[in-house]
């Protein structure tokens, strides 16, 4: 039976960057998939963004591929990541950019955009759900308004051969969904296969979280040894069953 193997690169924007780099080169993985985007997060971004144009995307992102990108095209592992946060587009330009510096060549970076529905809200005057106060009443406090996308445009950028997939807002299990319905030809309306990649989905997107930082409990639990953690690695068959394992 046909396996995939996904690495989860980072489960928060400031995680560190080592476990990312060490599946990378190790875990003998297809995927790694950097989750490093929240509401906080994203609103920081827009905020980038309206100072400068070419802005907007995760401050980490540069270093991470710095670190990663060369050793993930040379083990022939696909990268996917919500580090576009508010600009997907010049994340992935600077993707590029970082690329050509390293001297690497051929590889085909895709942004996913859509999320961003700021200008679409601000031409109406919705109620506010928590409230009941109308738009208007905040309209000149809005920051960022942004739509979670699914695993549609992701897998659309695998088909078309993307080896780096960079989005904004896009429901964290969508980022680990979607190398799998690409890879195992499944149906989004199979909804057995979607609740069990969902339930792995979340569990990928915490990082180091699940393979013992939960677990850890200073001056309760100690565990030795606990700076290099390693980061999760999950083992997927196409019948939606998986292992959580994670480099020796």
């Amino acid at each position: 039976m046909k396996k995939v193997r996904i690495g989860s690169g980072a489960g928060y924007s400031g995680d560190r960057i080592e476990p990312a780099v060490e599946l990378a080169a190790k875990g003998n993985i297809q995927y790694l998939c950097f989750e490093c985007l929240a509401e906080r997060t994203i609103a920081i971004a827009q905020q980038a963004k309206m100072k400068d144009p070419n802005a907007g995307y995760d401050a980490l992102l540069a270093a991470r591929m710095e670190a990663a990108l060369e050793i993930c095209q040379k083990n022939g592992v696909k990268i996917i990541s919500n580090m576009g946060a508010a600009n997907p587009v010049a994340g992935a330009r600077k993707v590029k950019e970082i690329a050509q510096k390293l001297g690497l060549t051929g590889l085909k970076i895709a942004a996913v955009t859509g999320d961003d529905v700021l200008d679409i809200i601000s031409q109406h005057d919705y109620t506010i759900e928590e409230t009941g106060e109308k738009l208007s009443t905040i309209k000149d406090k809005l920051v960022s308004a942004n739509a979670y996308l699914g695993v549609e445009p992701i897998v659309e950028a695998l088909k078309n051969g993307a080896d780096v997939v960079i989005t904004g807002r896009v429901a964290d299990p969508a980022l680990f969904i979607a190398p799998l319905i690409h890879e195992f030809g499944w149906s989004v309306e199979d909804y057995n296969l979607m609740g069990q990649a969902t339930a792995l989905g979340h569990l990928l997107e915490c990082g180091g979280q699940i393979t013992g930082g939960y677990f850890a409990d200073p001056g309760y639990k100690d565990v030795a040894g606990l700076a290099r953690l390693g980061f999760p690695i999950a083992e997927v068959q196409e019948d939606g069953s998986f292992i959580i394992t994670k480099v020796p």
